[in-house]
């Protein structure tokens, strides 16, 4: 969509929320509900959000065989405390410094953008323009395999820019492996391997709009890889092209086809959080897919402080999902994870002015979570001040 030359209404963007505001109203019905929709009731999606208002415990959940009966204290987890700051005074914030690394590169500030698919939907440049504001302020891009520009015009369009690929691992090996090469050739560092669409989740308003891309756009990494395949496409590819066998053991294999760094993307449990470094790979994040596949599981925020228990600083932990102010980061930080990404608000920005929309959202967020640093009294947020930790009521002092 080509809204350059289409005046913006006079409002004020002063939080992630007015981005959301204007892209409700100025998308068309059927693109806002595919980007907004969460699977079945929305209950996840919305629990994301909420759950920075509150803590809940992270349902454990067992390897026990699927026909096994379950005992409620493995399955349901309690609401037992709430996530709050706890602000220390006169500690000298007069210089904060928001910057850190992920697989050891600096970026600006411990936020990033989590891989979307579709954004030309929000803005006729799509991807090129969320890439271009990313490599200005100087922090991680999560390139989408379901984009719809290239990974090719992605890195012509800032070459510069630090950037690491999610991959799907499909039923036909080949296309996953030769996705893996280009993205390798092109210099992106690490692999995002989304591991929670076995099946893809129902999301009814797609389901009633019918929702598929328009003509003039296409998953442009997969050009001329299907044109010769008939039958139903789902979300621009064939249907049934995911793979619902894959299993842990296919980590080795995309261990066996790269030398990148192998980021696992899904997890909510330790258990899961263990075998991932088990097996090797050298980060996760914690994600339920903003929602958009299973209903009813735990919001991400929830499952952090156990799954960087289990871990303890053998692999990095990132997160994403219902992130909207610099104090969600900052809590999400302080329950342990590296850095936090962000998916809808960067299509909020796009539907708002393209490059300088996604710029913007990234900007603000910055800027509020440098705010929630020097006013809860750290100068750094990877070195709290000595003495200073987070209490057991997950009130959080630095």
């Amino acid at each position: 969509m080509n809204r350059e030359d289409v005046p913006h209404a006079e409002m004020a963007m002063v939080c992630l929320n007015d981005f959301e505001q204007y892209a409700r109203l100025h998308l068309p019905k059927a693109t806002w509900d595919y980007y907004a929709a969460g699977a079945d009731d929305g209950c996840t999606r919305d629990d994301n959000l909420q759950a920075y208002r509150r803590y809940a415990a992270l349902p454990t959940v067992s390897h026990s065989a699927p026909s096994a009966a379950l005992p409620w204290s493995e399955i349901l987890g309690s609401l037992t405390d709430q996530i709050r700051l706890r602000p220390r005074m006169l500690r000298d914030v007069s210089v904060c410094d928001t910057r850190t690394t992920v697989l050891g590169t600096e970026i600006s500030f411990p936020v990033g953008i989590a891989p979307t698919a579709f954004h030309c939907l929000a803005w006729h440049e799509g991807e090129l323009a969320t890439a271009r504001a990313t490599e200005s302020l100087n922090t991680c891009y999560i390139t989408s395999t379901s984009s719809t520009c290239s990974v090719e015009e992605i890195c012509a369009a800032a070459p510069h820019g630090y950037r690491w690929f999610q991959l799907y691992v499909y039923r036909h090996r080949g296309i996953s492996e030769q996705l893996v090469r280009r993205v390798e050739v092109l210099g992106y560092k690490a692999l995002v391997f989304t591991v929670d669409v076995p099946y893809t989740g129902k999301r009814r308003d797609d389901i009633r709009n019918r929702f598929k891309l328009p003509a003039h756009l296409k998953v442009k990494n997969f050009e001329g890889t299907f044109q010769d395949t008939t039958g139903p496409e789902e979300y621009g590819v064939p249907a049934n092209t995911m793979d619902p066998s894959l299993s842990w053991k296919d980590v080795h294999w995309l261990q066996s086809v790269t030398r990148l760094p192998i980021i696992i993307k899904g997890i909510l449990t330790k258990e899961d959080a263990e075998l991932a470094v088990e097996h090797g790979v050298q980060g996760l994040i914690v994600s339920n897919h903003g929602g958009r596949q299973l209903d009813g599981g735990p919001a991400t925020i929830d499952c952090l402080s156990q799954i960087v228990d289990t871990v303890k600083g053998r692999i990095e932990v990132y997160m994403d999902g219902g992130v909207r102010t610099g104090t969600d980061v900052l809590k999400a930080l302080a329950l342990g994870a590296k850095c936090v990404f962000i998916g809808r608000p960067a299509v909020w920005g796009l539907a708002y002015k393209g490059e300088q929309g996604v710029r913007e959202v990234l900007q603000i967020l910055h800027q509020e979570f440098h705010l929630a640093m020097a006013l809860s009294g750290t100068c750094s947020h990877t070195m709290p001040t000595p003495g200073c930790g987070v209490s057991a009521a997950r009130v959080f002092q630095f």
